[in-house]
């Protein structure tokens, strides 16, 4: 029998009871798939999740959890649920209070939400719920929040870390201390790489190589599962120089023993790096002592509020500080995605551009 599935297939017939789908032309023997088709072993759901970021995983487990709860509480199958109960729990998601916050949902919390629950469906080798009418209540919930001028209704935003803001946070740093030269090094690095936190702390020492004309960073961009080259030239001014507080960092550390390993290290009050961590008797954290990515972020948060900032500054606004300076400085689009690991385009990108240009390049002005 050919198994090759038909290139445009005229005729299809499925029987849920056998799990078994037809494919037939007019030109072609058919094709018959029954239910190990359609299913992925243990190893291949941990493969498929293995490629989602930690962060993501994270969340979406938070929300599969909840949403299971929800359903036992109220008699409802979470898997697979039908279209109503999904309709009935953002429903309950737009009125019920979070115990973290005290007030309901955002909207894209809530859109996280369902795509928590369809991602976790298609995990489980079952068939996403239809999410029409759930996404009408939504968009429902949305412009009533928006009518009422309620704070939820615009997407919260870190504030972009442009150079005079890193300079005001710059000024705040002591960096005669080892953790002053990281935390330096973290911010300048942070931005002219243009990295995600989880980025940051993902380099070794192996991963930065310096040059006459500066730093070559080999960064593992992970929305595009891919590394790059990253040209991090000297600065102008010494002070806000990313090629010298990277090299003033691992001079530091080399002399502190560290030549390997993570650049972007735990270090205590004492200057010691990689303190162990215990919790219950066990030790904790990694064993090289390499930041997290909430620790990398804390560190933007902290520095800013230090420097009198107002706004929501997080590991996020290094990246989309570079981007909404870059486009001031009049770089373009390919290059400022490219430098920055951003996939081909990028809606994010072009948001944090339209929001530099909105001053740069205002069609008001001169009229």
């Amino acid at each position: 029998m050919n198994t090759t599935a038909p290139r445009h297939a005229e005729l299809a017939v499925y029987t849920p009871a056998e799990s078994v789908a037809v494919y037939t032309t007019g030109e072609t023997a058919p094709v018959i798939y029954t239910s190990v088709d359609h299913t992925l072993s243990d190893a291949a759901r941990a493969a498929v999740e293995a490629g989602m970021p930690d962060s993501t995983r994270r969340a979406y487990t938070s929300d599969w959890t909840a949403f299971e709860t929800w359903c036992a509480k109220h008699g409802r199958v979470s898997l697979p649920a039908t279209p109503q109960t999904v309709t009935e729990y953002v429903v309950h998601l737009t009125v019920t209070l979070s115990i973290r916050t005290g007030r309901p949902l955002g909207p894209s919390s809530i859109e996280r939400a369902l795509a928590s629950i369809r991602t976790w469906h298609t995990f489980a080798n079952e068939t996403p719920p239809q999410t029409k009418a759930a996404r009408k209540v939504l968009s429902g919930y949305r412009e009533r929040l928006a009518i009422t001028h309620d704070p939820a209704a615009q997407p919260r935003k870190a504030d972009p870390a442009v150079p005079e803001t890193l300079r005001a946070m710059l000024a705040t740093v002591d960096r005669t201390t080892l953790a002053g030269m990281r935390d330096a090094a973290l911010l300048l690095l942070g931005y002219a790489c243009a990295a995600r936190v989880s980025e940051l702390v993902a380099l070794d020492i192996a991963n930065v190589t310096e040059t006459a004309d500066g730093l070559l960073v080999a960064v593992y961009r992970r929305k595009i599962k891919t590394f790059t080259e990253v040209a991090v030239p000297y600065g102008r001014v010494p002070a806000t120089c990313p090629v010298r507080a990277v090299r003033a960092l691992l001079a530091a550390m080399a002399d502190a023993g560290r030549t390997s390993g993570p650049m972007l290290v735990r270090i205590d009050r004492h200057g010691r790096i990689a303190p162990p961590m215990m919790r219950n008797g066990l030790p904790i954290g990694d064993p090289l002592g390499r930041m997290t990515s909430d620790a990398a972020a804390d560190v933007v948060t902290r520095i800013a509020g230090t420097a009198g900032l107002d706004g929501r500054w997080t590991g996020h606004s290094l990246r989309r500080g570079f981007a909404t300076a870059a486009r001031r400085a009049g770089a373009n689009l390919e290059r400022i995605g490219r430098h920055g690991g951003w996939a081909d385009g990028s809606r994010a990108l072009v948001g944090y551009l339209e929001e530099g240009d909105r001053w740069v390049d205002n069609p008001v002005t001169g009229l």
